[in-house]
């Protein structure tokens, strides 16, 4: 594919292929961003930023500029359409006021099976019943890992192991482990919330028989 330059908007996020993100943009540098890429039909680069700029990150496209204030503050509608791996990093890109670099797309592969799929949602299910959140998320309307991992809470980190992995068996395979590991110590955890709910109440104890 080749690199290519990109105008970047770093933040705190993992922004996943396919997902849509609202941002409210307020500082000079990213109106000068997204007005040209309104104007040009140009993209933008997310790159993850946590305790500094990490390796890669997710190309945005605007999808509608919803609101503009007095000010040239704006809200805005933006999709993500691929990832990518940053090359170099310019603290301001020439000419501008916001940063860029030189990227290159990564290529993912949707190469999942059927089982593999359905492991992961049994293991979903588990999960949001754990927590009694069945009215909340219905994992049946969910069909990527990607959305997945959004609604499950993982962590920036787990989100950013995700995001470099090119095949979706990888990915479904992470979170299959991660819940496998994880659900033991939810369930302990709100067995131990419901013990605490009980201290203080009169409580009923068969007399045991010895």
């Amino acid at each position: 594919m080749g690199k290519r330059y990109l105008p970047f908007f770093p933040l705190k996020l993992v922004a996943f292929p396919g997902e849509q993100l609202n941002l409210h943009i307020f500082e000079p540098r990213y109106k000068q961003l997204i007005n040209e890429c309104v104007n040009e039909q140009k993209t933008f680069g997310i790159p993850v930023f946590e305790e500094g700029m990490k390796e890669f990150g997710a190309e945005m496209e605007v999808m509608d500029v919803v609101k503009r204030y007095p000010a040239g503050e704006m809200d805005i509608s933006t999709r993500c359409i691929g990832t990518f791996q940053v090359f170099t990093f310019d603290e301001k890109a020439p000419g501008k006021l916001y940063a860029g670099g030189q990227i290159e797309s990564i290529e993912s592969f949707y190469d999942a099976e059927h089982e593999q799929w359905s492991a992961l949602k049994v293991l979903a299910k588990e999960l949001i019943s754990i927590l009694k959140m069945e009215e909340k998320l219905d994992v049946e309307l969910i069909s990527s890992s990607f959305e997945l991992a959004h609604k499950l809470g993982l962590s920036l980190e787990q989100e950013y192991d995700m995001l470099q992995m090119t095949r979706e068996s990888q990915r479904q395979h992470y979170m299959i482990n991660h819940l496998e590991r994880a659900l033991p110590l939810i369930r302990e955890m709100e067995g131990a919330k419901n013990r605490i709910k009980m201290n203080g109440h009169f409580q009923h104890h068969d007399p045991l028989n010895f």
